[in-house]
């Protein structure tokens, strides 16, 4: 199986200014995607995808492939990830080059292990699914058969539909919540079905204390925490 490992890293960093170049623990943020996924053994291909000749730099720097430089239009605070990867994967089409699945690394997850990546692949490749997505689960006070949503009227239901929720903590469904480290997707699901998820989704569970997806600066504060604790 070929895989595109892409790094989507636009420059208009609102939370954050220029979050993705800022120094975490000694490292511009890029750095530690970049590394993980140059380590990883079932990447076929690594490339930056931005709008910014800064993080360009920088990501050559870091050594990762920046062949092309991101249309504006897919750089707005409103673009969503979809069309992003779907320029990729036709950039490397029209040069004749086609993939058979997309790795997105999205480098707000500094604490994303290569093992992670490799192990997504796999099970993408073993399970025939349409995409592999690294969850954490839900703890169990947060899970479906204990939410209620409020209704127009005052009065509530539970989010599952339900009449009544399950009793014992232990009869609870393990239930996952999408942690967005790593989505590797089959480029047909991609570009054919105009989705990162396809039909049929397959989970890789990492732990919550592994993870950390950098939004605003407490959770820069994490992340620089838990570095700090780890091998990374």
């Amino acid at each position: 199986m070929t895989v595109l490992g892409l790094i989507p890293a636009r420059g208009g960093s609102k939370g954050i200014p220029h979050k993705n170049i800022r120094l975490l623990s000694g490292k511009p943020l890029l750095q530690y995607t970049v590394d993980a996924a140059r380590a990883a053994r079932r990447l076929t291909h690594l490339v930056l995808s931005t709008d910014d000749e800064a993080i360009a730099r920088v990501g050559r720097a870091c050594g990762v492939d920046v062949p092309f430089l991101r249309p504006a239009e897919l750089a707005e605070d409103s673009t969503p990830t979809l069309p992003v990867v779907q320029h990729a994967l036709r950039w490397y089409a029209d040069r004749g080059r086609a993939f058979d699945a997309v790795c997105l690394l999205q480098p707000t997850n500094p604490l994303r292990r290569t093992s992670d990546i490799d192990r997504c692949i796999e099970r993408l490749e073993d399970s025939g699914a349409d995409s592999v997505i690294t969850m954490v689960e839900v703890p169990a006070e947060f899970n479906p058969h204990w939410v209620f949503f409020e209704q127009a009227d005052g009065s509530v239901r539970l989010s599952t539909g339900e009449r009544t929720p399950i009793a014992r903590r232990q009869d609870l469904p393990r239930a996952l919540h999408r942690e967005g480290s790593v989505y590797v997707t089959r480029s047909r699901v991609v570009l054919e079905s105009n989705s990162l998820y396809g039909e049929r989704i397959v989970p890789y569970v990492v732990r919550g204390e592994d993870s950390v997806n950098i939004d605003d600066a407490a959770d820069w504060q994490i992340a620089e925490a838990r570095l700090a604790k780890s091998e990374i």
